[in-house]
């Protein structure tokens, strides 16, 4: 199946023609066991060295998985391991799916930076455990960073995928192919918005939240183009309260960082029942509802 990167291949593609994907229903997440600011690997981390109140971390982790749990989903860990203090952002490690029979996989990721590579054999292992098919890059030079920046297309067996920082174009062309899927390719070009899920978030199968700054005039004509309803955050939510890091739960339940006051009046306002927390602990780390966890089958 084709990678697509620019709107004359987007227009080759009919949802409508697509696989149908069920859409997982169980949580993963990680305890901040190991929780802590030790490097600059983004922007947001820049002046929060050795600043992480681990109790109130700790706090807000669990008042977040108390949060999907009241929603009536199932919430399973993995342990935290110690010296990997990024692995409690869970939506990096793996990209779940499912493949042409519906059995689950997960494709390993390639992480850029040294340190993080060390959390995925630990969520291989945890996978592997639970039977899911394990699939991997082929190319150890490329870098590819899990629901990071690989996110579903509502409802379909398409992906959006986020490059120019984390993940190389490269290697969506791999996974295309791989996964037989079309693939629909984001250019990333500002330095804050690292990965996909800083910047875009689906919420149904018509509607997308996104800060369009991230992305570029080719970008945004392929969002433009799959999603009738395309709900843009200012950028003062984007920036302060990671609201395009928010998660969806059965297309009408969005949980949200606290405080992305202009967001939460639009998601209400388009129909959407919206359950704010508080994820300040981790944004300085960069990462906010939607990294701190994957949705698994």
């Amino acid at each position: 199946m084709p990678l697509i990167i620019n709107f004359t291949q987007a227009q080759t593609i009919n949802l409508s023609d697509l696989s149908s994907r069920t859409e997982p229903q169980k949580v993963l997440m990680c305890p901040p066991d190991y929780y802590e600011v030790k490097d600059v690997k983004n922007a947001f981390m820049e002046g929060n060295l050795g600043k992480v109140d681990f109790e109130l971390a700790h706090n807000q982790w669990q008042e977040l998985r108390n949060t999907f749990q009241r929603l009536g989903k199932e919430v399973c860990i993995i342990n935290a391991a110690s010296g990997l203090e990024d692995m409690v952002f869970a939506a990096n490690q793996v990209l779940p799916g499912l493949d042409e029979n519906n059995k689950p996989y997960v494709l390993l990721s390639h992480m850029r930076h040294l340190s993080r590579r060390q959390e995925v054999p630990y969520y291989q292992q945890w996978f592997e455990q639970r039977g899911y098919q394990v699939l991997e890059l082929t190319d150890s030079n490329l870098l590819f960073e899990g629901q990071g920046d690989a996110i579903w297309h509502p409802g379909k067996k398409m992906l959006w995928g986020g490059y120019g920082h984390r993940t190389s174009l490269t290697a969506y062309e791999e996974i295309a192919v791989k996964l037989s899927i079309p693939l629909i390719a984001l250019e990333l070009h500002t330095n804050e918005f690292y990965h996909l899920d800083t910047c875009f978030c689906v919420l149904d199968p018509k509607t997308v939240l996104i800060y369009s700054e991230a992305f570029t005039t080719t970008g945004l004509k392929l969002i433009h183009h799959f999603f009738p309803r395309v709900i843009e955050v200012t950028a003062q939510d984007a920036k302060e309260s990671f609201a395009c890091n928010a998660h969806v739960f059965d297309y009408k339940t969005v949980v949200i960082q606290r405080g992305a006051v202009n967001t939460v009046n639009k998601l209400s306002q388009a129909g959407f029942e919206v359950i704010e927390v508080d994820t300040g602990e981790f944004i300085k780390s960069g990462g906010s509802v939607f990294c701190l966890k994957i949705m698994i089958y």
